[in-house]
């Protein structure tokens, strides 16, 4: 996808948020943020390099002097670029490059004409003083941008990978903690309710995520790039120019360097499609599922589809099998112990140990509430909201839980939460998934601060963006998905989830209570 949007920034920004969402939709968005942010650095960094290596070419041919041969094994520190300002005076860049220990390198300069005797203005398209002197290579190089607008792009980039994880994390049950959080807790509350499953989930938060990949973008792409879409969209080679194509070809050499498929990627690539496929017809709801096929109900959920294909990934060998073939004139023996696709220190090591237990707590939690009659106490302190439509108590609870979430943990708030928001709605009388479900959306959108979420720390690791830029980019993705989520729960939600009626599975639960 890299390769098709090109260096383009408005086409480069759409493509990794794409692609983020894509990965998010099937991994955890802490995951998919960490694969991710290491490639948008490369890019970052390809771009950033084809511009030095522009400059250093142009200022070499204007002044026709000699190309600098460094020996390769030897111990001098490398080069490193400083830009000054083309406002900085004549005595300010003469102690600046007396503070700078040159280690006898001549420094390299633009011979850029100062103000004149006369009195002439400095016309402000003079080319800025280059030098070039030793250091270490990463010491602030990432960090200093030759303009406003290569700052912004770095911004744009990263900050649109922690929004576009949280984006595809809301598409599938299994995309964050948070989904899978309450959907547990949801059929320990509410046995009886057979509703949601992978497919309906889908179905509802599918157009919601796609909605809000391209209002994000355009988001992202006016506050960081301007309102210019023609120029950081356009396709057209011909307006292509010497960076953008310097970057490409960069790029197509590393795509390059991956080489062809290999085995244990078609292997886990076929896995992947089959899990996705047999988690969509357990029961698609118009038609039987495969899980009509057998007699008893309950033990065949999504766990069953994942744990099971995952099995058989602790059996796969990790090389092709050569079965004795002959290859080379020579016969090759079945190789002894190869080690499997995943083994078991590579699962011990990935294994979200903390959610289990936190899902636990959360089960503890709502358990003592429910006992100890605290649920069914803060139910009826809540009566007075009863005033109010129900789009408007989820409304609030969303607000609510929007302003927590950027404190707290997203795991720690739903937990809090959960019980609560049950025993709301079974005292006004509201379908559960009313409420609930916008609940559960708006608690992943903790973009606002670093704090927020892990994707967030990750990203204001790499020194591109500072807390300034994450609120305000953040509030408005806030914002955005909020009014998505409440437009989705009372338009195409109502008739997927029949959220208009009372069910009978929410009266049960409130008779167990008020028993």
């Amino acid at each position: 996808m890299v390769m098709m949007a090109g260096a383009k920034p408005g086409m480069l920004l759409l493509c990794f948020m794409c692609c983020t969402t894509l990965l998010s939709m099937w991994l955890s968005n802490t995951s998919t943020t960490a694969m991710v942010m290491p490639i948008v650095e490369a890019v970052l960094q390809e771009l950033v390099s084809a511009e030095e290596e522009q400059l250093v070419a142009g200022n070499s041919s204007a002044e026709e002097a000699e190309p600098i041969s460094l020996d390769v094994n030897n111990s001098q520190p490398s080069l490193e670029l400083i830009f000054v300002n083309e406002d900085t005076s004549t005595a300010d860049f003469t102690s600046l490059m007396q503070d700078k220990n040159l280690n006898g390198v001549p420094p390299i300069t633009n011979p850029v004409k100062m103000a004149s005797p006369q009195g002439k203005k400095q016309h402000r398209s003079q080319e800025k003083p280059l030098v070039l002197i030793p250091g270490p290579r990463n010491q602030e190089l990432t960090r200093k941008y030759k303009s406003q607008r290569d700052q912004m792009i770095c911004k744009c980039l990263s900050l649109s990978i922690s929004y576009a994880a949280t984006i595809g994390g809301l598409t599938t049950i299994i995309g964050t903690s948070t989904s899978l959080i309450f959907l547990e807790h949801f059929n320990n509350q509410y046995p009886a309710a057979e509703v949601v499953n992978f497919g309906t989930w889908f179905l509802f938060s599918f157009p919601i995520s796609l909605i809000m990949l391209v209002v994000s973008w355009f988001w992202m792409h006016w506050l960081f790039l301007g309102c210019n879409f023609r120029e950081t969209c356009s396709l057209s080679k011909k307006k292509k120019t010497k960076r953008e194509a310097l970057s490409e070809k960069r790029i197509q050499e590393e795509y390059e360097k991956l080489g062809a498929i290999s085995y244990p990627e078609m292997v886990t690539g076929f896995f992947f499609i089959l899990m996705t496929v047999l988690w969509f017809t357990r029961e698609p709801g118009f038609v039987p599922g495969w899980d009509s096929f057998f007699e008893k109900k309950g033990y065949r959920t999504d766990a069953t589809v994942s744990v099971f294909l995952g099995f058989l990934l602790f059996l796969i060998p990790a090389k092709k099998p050569c079965f004795g073939k002959k290859s080379d004139g020579q016969n090759q023996e079945p190789s002894r112990g190869t080690e499997p696709i995943i083994t078991w220190k590579d699962f011990q090591k990935t294994m979200p140990w903390e959610i289990v237990i936190l899902v636990g707590g959360g089960y503890a939690l709502a358990s003592g509430s429910k006992s100890s009659g605290l649920s069914t106490w803060i139910g009826h302190q809540m009566l007075s909201l009863s005033s109010l439509p129900p789009w408007a108590i989820t409304l609030l609870a969303c607000i609510l839980v929007s302003i927590v979430t950027e404190f707290v943990s997203n795991p720690a708030t739903i937990t809090i939460f959960l019980p609560i928001l049950c025993s709301l709605s079974e005292t006004l009388h509201i379908n559960p998934l009313y409420t609930l479900i916008p609940v559960t959306m708006c608690i992943s959108f903790a973009v606002m601060l670093p704090v927020g979420n892990p994707p967030n720390a990750i990203v204001f690791g790499y020194g591109h963006c500072q807390i300034k830029d994450m609120v305000k980019a953040g509030l408005g993705v806030n914002v955005i998905g909020l009014v998505i989520v409440m437009v989705a729960i009372n338009t195409w939600g109502v008739s997927l989830f029949h959220l208009d009626t009372f069910p009978a599975w929410a009266k049960v639960s409130n008779l167990t209570d008020q028993a």
